[in-house]
């Protein structure tokens, strides 16, 4: 059997901020078409490790290679340009949706595509009602991110990222802003993604999804992965005890 090479090739990632080192020597490969959940207290450095992925933060060490990309090596001096790279080929999905409140919906979803990739706006005024329309906000297009639930401003998010038609989809806790009434409608329309075949890296709390969806569970703890490994195997029997610790404390919170 061939091996297939990873989407995402991630090798000796660190990241400190002053003295304090969120991410210590991070490797990590997902290959393409699946999904990595990664999973950990608040703090160990997943967030940082997504915004890295994304070019949003500048790794201090450690190289990055997306989707057959050349590899950047932080161990250097990075450009601006060469951080480009890695926004032209992933997306972000925010925990606060991080939508511009002086646009409309549509206006936000074709602003990446316009602005950033120069692509004509007719060509993403198209591809953007398509995509409103396949997560059911069609109707919501003039309207102002206020007027919207959170769940709908989240799927919003969501829509604005698959417009940039990415390689590769970044999730940060995108339910953990959400009321609990509203999370299932931004999860179902994950698991659709993910059933799409999207290759998707997704920090969460929510471990009935990646129990469902995920390919492979990554847990962090301390800016390392303590523990990698399928869905079953690291909630259902973790190896290390700070997991086995994580794990019953989302189950059995009281």
């Amino acid at each position: 059997m061939s091996r297939i090479d990873p989407l995402l090739t991630v090798r000796s990632l660190a990241k400190s901020f002053g003295s304090n080192q969120v991410l210590r020597s991070v490797d990590l490969d997902v290959p393409a078409g699946t999904v990595t959940t990664l999973i950990g207290p608040s703090g160990s450095g997943k967030t940082t490790l997504l915004r890295c992925l994304n070019g949003l933060e500048t790794p201090d060490a450690g190289t990055v290679a997306v989707d057959g990309g050349p590899s950047i090596d932080f161990g250097g001096t990075v450009d601006r340009r060469t951080l480009g790279q890695l926004r032209d080929r992933s997306a972000m999905v925010f925990q606060h949706y991080n939508l511009f409140p002086h646009k409309t919906v549509l206006e936000n979803v074709i602003e990446g595509p316009v602005v950033v990739q120069k692509r004509p706006r007719e060509e993403a005024v198209t591809d953007a009602t398509a995509l409103l329309d396949r997560v059911g906000l069609a109707a919501k297009r003039d309207d102002y991110p206020f007027s919207l639930s959170g769940g709908q401003q989240q799927r919003v998010g969501i829509v604005r990222a698959l417009a940039l038609k990415p390689k590769l989809l970044l999730f940060d806790e995108p339910t953990s802003a959400l009321d609990p009434e509203l999370v299932g409608e931004v999860l179902s329309l994950m698991k659709q993604l993910a059933g799409e075949g999207w290759t998707m890296v997704v920090a969460t709390h929510e471990l009935q999804f990646a129990r469902e969806v995920a390919n492979e569970v990554v847990f962090m703890d301390g800016g390392v992965i303590v523990e990698r490994g399928a869905p079953a195997q690291v909630l259902g029997s973790p190896r290390e005890e700070r997991t086995r610790r994580f794990v019953q404390r989302l189950t059995h919170p009281l």
